[in-house]
């Protein structure tokens, strides 16, 4: 996985099961300069029951008259589309990936070489999945929405028996409510992740805005992930909490400044502002016009700009000490100005 910091653009299922849509939404993905577009891949029978009631947020965007599956197989693409999608993103030079629902959904994926397996907040406690994600080896990022400490932590022990070792895992906080109110967020979390496990974490963020992911890079955030949109507008259940392409862009960008800004920790003069360092800081002046013999006191000596003289805290050195030389008001002391 990158060194810097990965920025998945989740598409989901905001194609709402229509081809050209989802191959919009890769278009507008690369344009946003975002390092992965993310997809949903599933059979919705084999994901939820008949029975299965919508989320309150989701009642919300789609209305009550339908059930969870009924929708789910609205919105969802065929397993066949997914080596389409994947062609595509080769061709627009994107990294692909979805996020598997189901096992034969895994097995797709499988087949279509991905380097990466995203598992869902909702499948932190499925067992056979998690057991089937772990086989492969791959680099794997989890999600933990919904999620305690210990729950996260019986899911990496699932992944790492499996034969995933715990280098390649990331693990992201996250937030399963759409959207996600900033009071609830709890960025801290994923520093605790971090400490309790020694893993790579990041952020999949549900809030409105681009706030609240770029906060999370500013506190080591390695993986952002962010839904996306061609229009918020749009009739499907998670279309108002993600971002339009533009917004996408300005997250992109946005993260990109801070991961830059972050550095390496180390204080020294930035290269930008050593040629400044002679300019701002002051070096020891002459205060007034003095002789050959003259004893330096505190009252004929002033701390003046520029600093290429001799330091202000290097005063304790000069005090006291007498003049081999006629000096001017207003020019700099230097070493050889001393006897």
């Amino acid at each position: 996985m990158s060194t810097r910091v990965l920025i998945i653009a989740e598409a989901g299922v905001n194609h709402n099961g229509i081809f050209d849509l989802a191959i919009q939404l890769i278009d507008r993905a690369k344009e946003a300069g975002a390092d992965i577009v993310k997809f949903q891949t599933a059979i919705p029978e084999l994901v939820m029951s008949k029975f299965a009631e919508k989320a309150e947020y989701q009642k919300k965007m789609t209305g009550e008259n339908e059930s969870q599956l009924a929708m789910a197989k609205r919105i969802h693409l065929p397993l066949s589309a997914y080596a389409e999608l994947k062609k595509y993103c080769d061709q627009k030079n994107i990294a692909f990936l979805s996020t598997p629902f189901d096992m034969p959904s895994i097995e797709t994926l499988v087949e279509l070489d991905m380097p990466i397996f995203k598992i869902p907040s909702g499948e932190i406690t499925n067992l056979p999945y998690l057991k089937r994600i772990g086989e492969l080896g791959k680099e794997v990022i989890l999600s933990t929405g919904m999620s305690r400490l210990g729950e996260v932590e019986d899911a990496l022990m699932v992944l790492t028996q499996a034969g995933t070792p715990l280098d390649k895992i990331s693990v992201l906080h996250c937030v399963t409510e759409y959207p996600t109110p900033f009071s609830d967020v709890n960025l801290s979390a994923m520093n605790a992740i971090r400490t309790a496990f020694g893993v790579k974490v990041g952020y999949s963020d549900h809030t409105v805005g681009i706030e609240i992911p770029i906060a999370a890079v500013a506190m080591g955030a390695r993986v952002i992930e962010k839904h996306f949109t061609l229009d918020r507008n749009m009739e499907g259940p998670d279309h108002k909490a993600s971002l339009e392409p533009d917004e996408l862009k300005k997250m992109v960008q946005s993260i990109r400044h801070v991961e830059a800004a972050i550095g390496n920790g180390i204080k020294v003069p930035a290269k930008a502002e050593i040629k400044n360092m002679v300019i701002a800081r002051k070096s020891i002046h002459i205060n007034q016009d003095l002789c050959k013999g003259d004893v330096l006191t505190a009252d004929n000596l002033i701390m003046k700009r520029p600093g290429d003289g001799i330091s202000p805290m290097m005063l304790d050195l000069v005090l006291g000490k007498k003049l081999n030389k006629d000096k001017q008001e207003d020019t700099k002391l230097n070493w050889n100005d001393i006897e």
